[in-house]
């Protein structure tokens, strides 16, 4: 893998990640045409490490606000009223909305490696039609304020259903806020707080699995670490446009092109220019074993 390929693909990764599209869908594409294999283990190693950098994004963007929640939460525990202040309680809401993921995500890790890559396409077609109408009859009114424990145990279980390849964990947590009365940046707010915790996790759990399929591989290492700084620095950026895009603005745009890109991996999964899952593992395969979830 050449480094501008490396740059490309963690650019894919840090846009696709955030937004409501699905980042295995693109990975799968843009890899595919620029040259790489999925049956390569490096470069599933690689798809799979990238994945830390857009993590990482995450944790830098709000890490004023993941500070001041641990603090509260840990606050709250020392003076026996874990639910005192409201950063306190989003806290533990969190942790709460983590576990449908968590405990998915272990329980069904092989049958979802075993999904096949048109799988993918479904899903954001599927996705996409579910986004449209929760756009459409949504009513947008609530704010991060107001998210209650059902709410968090909501959004956590549309968290797990983004196990499923094609999903997007953004466009499965940020429709379900919003289907519960969410304005579009306080759903997308929450979205990326709740994803801290299982892609983190998530992402220790890979990296060390990975890892060993670049020792002695100096050129695809270097590419993988290029590919993950682009994917932490291009992936703050997206954070902080999504949020003022989601501000002022719908997202009727994240439905085309959710169509638009199903249909088009439908087609050239048909016309055999993209690998089914028996020629080679899905990047899901890489990036949503036990407790991981399919961006």
């Amino acid at each position: 893998m050449t480094l501008l390929v490396a740059v490309l693909l963690g650019v894919v990764q840090a846009a696709t990640e955030f937004l409501p599209v699905s980042s295995t869908a693109h990975l799968l594409v843009f890899g595919e045409l620029l040259g790489q294999r999925l049956s390569d283990d490096q470069f599933r190693a690689f798809v799979t490490i990238i994945q830390t950098g857009t993590t990482l994004a995450v944790i830098l963007f709000f890490r004023e606000q993941l500070w001041s929640l641990i603090r509260a939460a840990l606050s709250g525990l020392r003076r026996g009223k874990p639910l005192e202040t409201g950063e306190a309680r989003l806290a533990w809401l969190i942790v709460l909305g983590t576990v449908p993921a968590a405990v998915a995500g272990k329980l069904l890790e092989r049958r979802i490696e075993a999904l096949g890559n048109m799988t993918i396409a479904f899903s954001l077609v599927g996705w996409g039609l579910v986004l449209l109408a929760v756009e459409r009859f949504a009513s947008h009114r609530r704010n991060l304020e107001d998210v209650a424990l059902g709410d968090a145990i909501a959004i956590g279980c549309g968290q797990a259903l983004a196990l499923v390849p094609g999903t997007s964990r953004s466009g499965a947590t940020i429709t379900t806020g919003m289907a519960l009365g969410l304005k579009r940046e306080d759903a997308a707010r929450f979205s990326f707080l709740l994803s801290v915790p299982i892609t983190l996790g998530a992402g220790l759990y890979k990296l060390q699995k990975a890892l060993p399929a670049l020792s002695g591989q100096r050129g695809w290492a270097l590419a993988t670490v290029v590919g993950t700084l682009t994917a932490l620095f291009a992936g703050y950026l997206v954070i902080g446009w999504l949020l003022a895009y989601l501000r002022t603005r719908t997202t009727y745009v994240f439905v085309a092109w959710r169509l638009v890109a199903g249909v088009l991996i439908a087609v050239l999964l048909w016309k055999g220019v993209l690998p089914s899952a028996e020629e080679a593992p899905p990047p899901a395969a890489a990036h949503a074993p036990a407790t991981a979830i399919a961006p």
